[in-house]
Order: C-alpha cells, then sequence, then structure tokens
C-alpha cells in the first residue's frame, strides 16, 4: 500500500482510487488498532508523513517509509481535529494532493475508535459502478436489476432513495455564480470522491452505497426502519413504477436533506478553520422509491441537483419532494430559460464586472456571485439580518449588495411579489446554466 494514493491518483483519479482507501482503514479498524499502526500505515499510504494526537496525550508521528519522527511537524498540509482534544493530521510538502482530505477523514474516523469513542454511524461503502449502473437503469430486465441490488448488499424489497452528488469548482463562502461557472479554485473535484467524502463522516444511516456514474457521484441510501431523516426532514413521495404516489410505505426512507446539510456545515466549518476553500459540492435528493424503479428516483435527484448551487448548505441541497411544484421548471428548454429578461439580465449582474471587489483570488466568490449569494439569502430567509448571519457578514453589506441588484434590475425586494420574482428568476438562471446536472 505504500505510496499507493501517489500512484494511482496519476493513472486513475476517481472513485476507484476512495475504494482503496477505505478498504485500507476497514481492514485497519477491523484488526488490533493502535497509535503507531494507524499512522504509520496512514503515512504509508499518503506517501507523507502523518500524525495523530490523541484526547489522552497519546502520539505518534511517522515518515512514508515506516521511520519514526520526533518533534513538532514543520509543515502541516492539511489536519482535522478530535473532540474534545487532540487531532490528526499530514505533511505533504507544497499543496495537499487529491485524495488527502479523504484520508485525513477516514484517519480521524480511526482516530476516535482509539479515543474509545464509538463511531456514529456504518460507514458508507464504494460500490461496483457497474452494479450501480444497471440498478439505475430502466431498460435492463428486472431480474437483472434484482440481482445487482443483492450484490450490493441492498434488499429489492425494501424502498430506497437515490441522491446524485456534483463536484464543481472549491467556492468561497456564500457564492452563488450559477452552477457551471468557474469559481476561480481551480480544476473540478472527481464527484465520486466528493461524495465518498461528504459521507464518510457518518452524515447518513442505513445502508449506504457509492459510486461514480458518469460525471456524478451516485449514492443508493435503503433504511430498514423507516426512521426519520433527521431534524427537519421531509418525507417526500413515493415513487413506483416511475409514478409519484403519495405517502410512504412502512420501512421507508424519510429524505436525508437534513442530514446532508448538517454534514455540510461540518465540512464548511473544518476547511474554514484549516483556511481551505469550501467544498464545491452540490447534492440533488431523489424521492423514495421501489428498488427495482430505482432509476426513477435517479431521474428526480439529477433534477434536484440542477436547482442546488454550491456555496450555503441550505442552496447546496436540493429536495426533489421539498422543491414541489417548482420542478416543472426544469422542463423547459435550457434556450428558453436564457432568452428570458430576468433571467439573462440576473446573468449579466453575476458577472465580475459587478461587485465590490476588483476580482476573487483562490477560494473567494465572484464580485458578481457575491451579488447573486446575497439575493438568494434573502429571497430564502425573507430577513435582512439573517441573510448577513448566514453569509457571515454585517447587515449593512448585505443591504448595499441587495441595493446594487434593485438598481440594476429595478425590483423592490421588500415587496413579495418582486421577491417572488428574484426567486423564480434566481431558479432559472440555476436551471440555464445547469443543462443536465
Amino acid at each position: 500500500m505504500k505510496g499507493l494514493l501517489l500512484r494511482l491518483s496519476a493513472l486513475d483519479a476517481d472513485a476507484a482510487t476512495a475504494v482503496r482507501v477505505i478498504a485500507h482503514f476497514e481492514a485497519l479498524l477491523g484488526g488490533a488498532l493502535d497509535p503507531v499502526t494507524l499512522t504509520r500505515s496512514t503515512a504509508g499510504l499518503a506517501g507523507c508523513a502523518a500524525g495523530l494526537e490523541l484526547p489522552d496525550g497519546r502520539t505518534a508521528r511517522f515518515a512514508p517509509d515506516g521511520a519514526t519522527l520526533a518533534g513538532a511537524p514543520a509543515h502541516v498540509s492539511g489536519r482535522v481535529d478530535l473532540e474534545p482534544a487532540g487531532r490528526v493530521w499530514l505533511e505533504r510538502p507544497g499543496a495537499p494532493g487529491p485524495f488527502d482530505e479523504l484520508v485525513l477523514e477516514w484517519m480521524a474516523i480511526a482516530a476516535r475508535v482509539l479515543a474509545g469513542r464509538p463511531r456514529p454511524t456504518r460507514t458508507p461503502r464504494a460500490a461496483d459502478p457497474a452494479l450501480v449502473e444497471l440498478v439505475l437503469s430502466g431498460r435492463e430486465a428486472v431480474e437483472d436489476r434484482a440481482r445487482a441490488l443483492r450484490l450490493l448488499g441492498l434488499e429489492p424489497g425494501t424502498p430506497l432513495r437515490v441522491i446524485a452528488v456534483a463536484a464543481d469548482a472549491a467556492a468561497g463562502p456564500g457564492t452563488d455564480t450559477g452552477p457551471g461557472t468557474d469559481t476561480g479554485a481551480g480544476r473540478s473535484a472527481d464527484a465520486g470522491v466528493e461524495a465518498v467524502a461528504l459521507l464518510g463522516r457518518g452524515a447518513l444511516r442505513g445502508t449506504v452505497r457509492v459510486a461514480r456514474v458518469g460525471s456524478l457521484g451516485a449514492v443508493l441510501v435503503q433504511r430498514r426502519d423507516g426512521a426519520s431523516g433527521g431534524p427537519g426532514a421531509s418525507g417526500g413521495q413515493a415513487v413506483s413504477g416511475g409514478q409519484a404516489a403519495s405517502g410512504s410505505r412502512p420501512g421507508g426512507t424519510a429524505s436525508p436533506a437534513a442530514e446532508l446539510r448538517a454534514a455540510m456545515r461540518e465540512r464548511v466549518r473544518e476547511r474554514s478553520a484549516a483556511r481551505r476553500p469550501a467544498p464545491g459540492t452540490r447534492v440533488g435528493i431523489g424521492s423514495e422509491a421501489d428498488p427495482l424503479d430505482a432509476h426513477a428516483s435517479w431521474a428526480q435527484a439529477r433534477s434536484a441537483l440542477r436547482f442546488a448551487v454550491a456555496g450555503a448548505p441550505e442552496e447546496a441541497v436540493a429536495d426533489h419532494g421539498e422543491l414541489g411544484p417548482l420542478v416543472l421548471l426544469a422542463d423547459i428548454p435550457v434556450e428558453r430559460l436564457r432568452a428570458q429578461a430576468d433571467v439573462r439580465r440576473l446573468g449579466e449582474l453575476g458577472e465580475p464586472a459587478h461587485g465590490e471587489r476588483g476580482g476573487p483570488t483562490t477560494g473567494q466568490a465572484r464580485p458578481g456571485g457575491e451579488l447573486l449569494a446575497a439575493l438568494a439569502a434573502f429571497c430564502r430567509t425573507g430577513s435582512l439580518r439573517q441573510a448577513a448571519a448566514e453569509l457571515h457578514l454585517h447587515h449593512s453589506s448585505v443591504a448595499a449588495r441587495l441595493s446594487h441588484v434593485e438598481k440594476e434590475l429595478g425590483w423592490r425586494l421588500r415587496d413579495p411579489q418582486d421577491r417572488f420574482r428574484a426567486q423564480l428568476a434566481l431558479y432559472a438562471l440555476r436551471l440555464a446554466g445547469n443543462g443536465d446536472g
């Protein structure tokens, strides 16, 4: 396993490498784990020095060749803090590697086990993409789909949900530049890896399978107890035979929207503390479905994904059930959306020429994007102070940005009708900029 990440990322930087990372730590957790074994193994896996400090004072620090390192690290390229104290870290020269965040999250899970803290939930399992694609296909024979479900460890008779995850370029806090735009933070991340990184912190209960399907991460979630997906979760609608039916069956899967938003907030806080750009992750959630009709939930998840925008967790996670009749907007051709006057003017407002700063640096929102982020937060909350709190800004800064929007578009955002018009234009702009999720 020595140097595995560095060798594989040069050849196949996708979710297949994430599978190997997870398998590595699962093997460690299944054996006689101790700080020395965990740290030495992580250093060899990542191909750089790694360190660990547990709440009880135990420490370890190793080079990638297995040699013990003494003293404090000179350069920490990434870290995850443990609670109530302690941390794990990597010491990679230069910029962090493409899988360092995933390695650190799993190293932290193992460290919490060492510290005597139970793992919060069953961790997700990276699945064979071919099997997941078979389950999500509506064209394959029912027998083949049922067999694929069983091979994935899922029950053909228990409802499930499908979640779509997209990995845009990392964005600064509050970014709302419209899906598909470049935030200046460099290359887009791998969607399969982002899905594993988000869910690897135990964001979802139940049986969770993750794979990369095309350019997206596909997540299958099956809960056998029918328990709620957390505070504020919406049950949505059951999907059978490609059609929506009201209600939820016993043993069904309540919407995980609240859990995913909470996990995303945690990721944003951790990356902010480490002075790293916020994750450019978007999530779309499909409705509950019969497993043999998972393609219907997958289609809904991809449709909901078009409404999501990287940045605030409330905007980055879109639930098809929560959108209600707004999902009908997704049926409008992209060309017609782009040609609509409000959408066109709002898109122009989001360009870098507008805003308060001369231009963004890596990890920051574009100046025009800051205007759209302020508008989205105000339309969603209906309160200047709540919008400011969400964006971590003074309310006078948000007021100035909204005033700019009103001046450019001729709206009065205190008027409910104009605010509704603005919200509708924001949704249409996202759909226009993100044709198929």
